[in-house]
């Protein structure tokens, strides 16, 4: 009778894992493909270096690529349908993993126990949630609805791209962000690499920590030399 009564229990707990490890997996796939995207894309900005004819002469090669098969921007659509998908399963799997660890817990067991467990999960959840709020603002700025601060023209990227980091309270929100993105990036792919498999041995533990903080040491000082040079005076209109 006792193993009776135990089963559904267990069949349910087992059911919990199978969906946690699903969500997880969830959550490192699509972080992987929004990692390739944001390597591709500082890859891009970074041609603001090369002057105004480049910058744009790159901006509208993106719009090209597929012609005449696809419409005009035909495949950047694609890519950004495809990256708005990953973008749901991520956050989705995020909140479920999130809520299912705050159940588990218990809420006086988390106000008590600051673990580092605890404040890597703080960490990125409130960096996920920044990176969530900023990519709204980018998309309205330079995609979107191309908002220029200063007055000027927006159908310009290279000027666009100026005006906005001229503003110097707009390339801090911009810097803020970006270590916000390397931070969740660190853990991020070492939580990947984990759920995947690839850490099963203290060698490749170690090779996945010094991976992800090169990735993210990477993207956050990428990303950050634009805004800087612009405000700089380096890069000028």
């Amino acid at each position: 009778m006792a193993t009776q009564l135990k089963t559904p229990t267990l069949v349910k707990g087992a059911r919990a894992s199978r969906t946690t490890i699903a969500l997880k997996l969830g959550m490192a796939v699509s972080g992987i493909l929004f990692l390739g995207f944001v390597l591709a894309h500082m890859y891009g900005n970074l041609k603001a270096f090369a002057g105004h004819d480049a910058f744009n002469e790159y901006a509208e090669h993106l719009r090209e690529i597929g012609e005449p098969m696809l419409p005009h921007e035909g495949l950047l659509w694609i890519l950004r349908v495809g990256l708005i998908a990953a973008l749901v399963v991520h956050v989705y799997c995020a909140v479920v993993l999130w809520r299912r660890a705050a159940r588990a817990r218990g809420t006086h067991y988390v106000m008590k126990k600051h673990t580092g467990a605890t404040r890597a999960s703080l960490m990125m959840r409130w960096g996920g949630v920044t990176i969530l709020l900023f990519l709204i603002w980018h998309l309205l700025n330079f995609t979107i609805g191309k908002v220029n601060v200063q007055g000027g023209a927006t159908n310009d990227p290279y000027n666009l791209l100026v005006d906005t980091f001229d503003v110097w309270w707009l390339t801090l929100i911009y810097i803020v962000a970006m270590l916000a993105l390397g931070a969740h990036l660190h853990h991020g792919i070492w939580s990947a690499a984990q759920t995947l498999g690839w850490t099963g041995t203290a060698a490749k533990r170690q090779r996945a920590k010094t991976v992800g903080f090169v990735i993210a040491l990477i993207v956050t000082v990428g990303f950050s030399l634009v805004p800087l040079a612009v405000l700089a005076g380096i890069i000028t209109k």
